[in-house]
């Protein structure tokens, strides 16, 4: 919990693109500063500056960390002000404790400042990130809105196949990814191309892309091909060979990019001091590392492997009421994307002896594949937790039973 015996100011900041919102309340609860406050360094220093010289140390805290809420940080940071972060979803519960239902930026900048004053264990701290750090969160969240929009192409592209041609979709669909079947839309955006090219020129097409697959996918194309006989109408060669290339090379493009950032993100991974930490553990590649890294760190921020657990939304959630209502539920709290990394990761790990075996046993009890992996999820955690508190590798050992 942050120390607040000291702080002679809370200055509460809504925080937003061009301007923030900003509340100071002292210890006893008295409105210092309430003001719209431009998101620009000189502004942002006159204000920290008075409320230092008027109340001493100054406790500056915001609803957002990043992004809009970096400048914000490094100011108060560089002027000697303490920082710390009031996550949104538990200021939104603060809320409903303070009378009216308005929501406004005012309103919301003094209970980030009263939460601060009153309730100092609702915040966390913000580390100070060193520089391989901060660029790979830069990086990473450029490759988490790539991967967005490369599922939003996706299935837009198998949408359109689907209404052009259901069983050609069925075969390509679940690969609309794989170079090889971007490659060959990008040729042949048409089933009438398709067929027109001939088995012996997709072979050629395809098998520098995928070598052990192509005599299998084409044959398993003009299958599917050859289960259609009809054109849906509005879907004729000529717009589907004009549509289906250009969503083709945009997906295209987002996986370009992606593979240029994967390239940087592993360089910083393995700059930094805890790469070999992390991915001695089984199943933490390179975008799972950095994830875990930016939102992790050194796991100083967490006091037990429970609360780093909880953090990630791993933890279950106890649901009890009455007679008819029992029993543990997935957690919908905790950091969504530090979830998606240590799920991803027990997936991968899967092919592990020690992980797989602690799979099959939880399905085993009757859970279902989800289940059994967010299992192994919150397993995972705590050996992490353990790894990064005492500075030791993941050690390979043998799979036993129980």
């Amino acid at each position: 919990m942050i120390d607040v015996s000291d702080i002679g100011a809370f200055l509460g900041l809504d925080v937003g693109k061009g301007e923030h919102h900003a509340t100071a309340v002292t210890p006893a609860g008295k409105k210092a500063l309430n003001k719209r406050l431009p998101n620009s360094e000189p502004k942002l220093r006159e204000v920290f500056g008075k409320l230092k010289a008027k109340h001493g140390t100054v406790l500056v805290v915001v609803d957002q960390p990043a992004s809009i809420g970096a400048l914000p940080i490094a100011v108060a940071r560089d002027m000697g002000c303490e920082v710390a972060y009031l996550p949104g979803l538990t200021m939104r519960r603060i809320a409903d404790l303070y009378p009216g239902e308005a929501t406004t930026d005012a309103r919301d900048a003094f209970i980030i400042a009263d939460a601060a004053r009153a309730m100092p264990h609702t915040l966390r701290s913000i580390e100070l990130a060193d520089e391989t750090v901060a660029e790979l969160e830069m990086i990473v969240g450029f490759d988490d809105d790539l991967a967005g929009e490369a599922t939003r192409i996706s299935n837009r592209l198998r949408g359109l196949l689907t209404q052009i041609h259901p069983h050609l979709e069925r075969v390509l669909g679940p690969r609309i990814q794989h170079p090889a079947v971007l490659r060959l839309l990008d040729q042949f955006g048409s089933p009438a191309q398709i067929r027109k090219a001939g088995r012996r020129r997709l072979v050629s097409l395809i098998r520098p892309k995928a070598p052990r697959m192509t005599e299998r996918l084409v044959e398993d194309i003009f299958t599917a091909l050859d289960e259609q006989t009809v054109v849906v109408p509005g879907t004729d060669a000529a717009a589907a060979a004009l549509i289906v290339p250009s969503l083709v090379n945009s997906l295209q493009n987002v996986l370009d990019q992606r593979k240029l950032l994967a390239t940087r993100i592993e360089e910083l991974l393995e700059d930094h001091p805890l790469s070999k930490v992390l991915t001695s553990m089984p199943g933490i590649g390179v975008r799972t590392g950095a994830r875990i890294l930016i939102d992790v760190g050194g796991g100083s921020n967490f006091p037990s492997a429970a609360r780093l657990a909880a953090y990630a939304g791993l933890a279950p959630a106890t649901r009890s009421s009455g007679p008819s209502i029992r029993g543990e539920q997935p957690s919908r709290r905790g950091n969504k994307q530090l979830k998606r990394a240590f799920f991803l990761s027990a997936f991968a790990a899967l092919a592990d002896p020690v992980s797989r075996t602690y799979y099959d046993k939880k399905t085993a009890q009757g859970k279902h594949h989800t289940q059994a992996l967010l299992c192994l999820a919150r397993r995972r955690a705590d050996v992490l937790f353990a790894m990064l508190r005492d500075g030791t590798f993941c050690e390979p050992q043998p799979a036993a039973a129980g």
